[in-house]
């Protein structure tokens, strides 16, 4: 990473943006709507690299569990440890909103986004059957949980 990495709230004037990198980054990305929606119930952070927006996540909050449900940084971006880093400070902002424990699905086939949340100290816990849509069909999401630590 050759700049400084800095993090932000999302506003709806970035949604533009936020959707150019979704689209790029994943077959069925999400809407719209949904991140629209989002803005008043989830903590939708953006991650930059300088001036440039590379990435972005949302944690929602229930009471003590953080879910994460989105996480994606810039196709063009990826390998380079961001990530990492902002599955980190997703992490740090949930536990500060007195979140203890994190929950996800991921698709079984994101092989680099599974060994991501291993390393992270995720672990799977379950299956959900035919949960996302795929190309020419459903794919099964692997539910992973952490306990989250200051």
């Amino acid at each position: 990473m050759s700049d400084a990495v800095s993090f932000r709230p999302m506003t709806e004037a970035d949604l533009d943006t936020v959707l150019k990198i979704e689209y790029a980054a994943y077959s069925h990305p999400w809407t719209r709507g949904i991140f629209l929606d989002g803005l008043g119930k989830y903590q939708i952070w953006l991650m930059f690299e300088g001036q440039q927006q590379v990435g972005h996540g949302v944690v929602q909050i229930i009471l003590d569990e953080a879910h994460l449900l989105n996480i994606t940084v810039k196709p063009e971006n990826q390998g380079r440890g961001l990530g990492l880093t902002l599955l980190e400070h997703l992490m740090s902002r949930a536990y500060e909103a007195k979140a203890r424990e994190c929950f996800l699905e991921v698709r079984d086939s994101n092989r680099a986004a599974f060994r991501l949340y291993e390393r992270y100290g995720f672990n799977e816990v379950g299956r959900r059957r035919d949960y996302y849509p795929a190309v020419g069909g459903r794919e099964d999401a692997v539910v992973m949980a952490c306990t989250l630590v200051d």
